[in-house]
């Protein structure tokens, strides 16, 4: 005879091996459905930082194209200007077009062919980032030059003369060598 407590046993564990099972399953498919969130995501994000790089580099192309058209016809500045005009736009073309994937193989193949070169443009884009982001902030701060103003005596200490006050008179005083090479001495009379 069977004891009904065993099987009661058995059915328990066979349901329990069950419910694992579905929840191992459930959380698996949660977790590859934040994964794809996730890729779904840095993708979107990627192709709009695509975008906006390929349209800087036409606003940069257009720039130079309209300063070359400045320029005097068949100068070599305004040949030079062209052609580097004509060459960024490619280059914006190419951005946009191109598969991130695609990109990303032609750069890594670029970096192990010519490392110094990917370097040095690396460095020199950062350092064209930096810059872009530097002047972005000034004009977010509504224009304000951040420089310290100039006062009288740093302009006095960087012509190597030292500015002082009088202290009877209360007005500036310089002492140092003029520019006929003789000792000056400002104050009251």
């Amino acid at each position: 005879m069977t004891d009904p407590s065993s099987k009661t046993s058995d059915d328990l564990k066979q349901q329990a091996k069950t419910a694992t099972a579905d929840l191992k399953d459930s959380a698996r498919e949660t977790a590859q459905d934040a994964a794809g969130a996730v890729r779904s995501e840095a993708t979107r994000r990627a192709e709009s930082a695509k975008s906006g790089v390929a349209g800087e580099v036409s606003d940069v192309a257009s720039a130079l194209r309209k300063a070359a058209d400045d320029m005097r016809d068949g100068s070599p500045q305004e040949r030079t200007f062209g052609q580097i005009a004509g060459s960024l736009a490619d280059v914006s073309d190419q951005i946009r077009d191109k598969d991130l994937g695609e990109m990303a193989n032609e750069i890594s193949t670029f970096a192990k062919r010519n490392p110094l070169l990917f370097l040095g443009g690396a460095a020199l884009a950062g350092f064209a980032a930096t810059r872009f982001a530097t002047a972005s902030a000034r004009r977010d701060d509504g224009g304000a030059d951040t420089a310290a103003p100039v006062s009288a005596s740093s302009v006095h200490a960087s012509r190597g003369t030292a500015a002082q006050t009088d202290v009877q008179t209360g007005t500036p005083a310089v002492h140092g060598t003029g520019a006929t090479g003789t000792t000056t001495t400002g104050g009251a009379s």
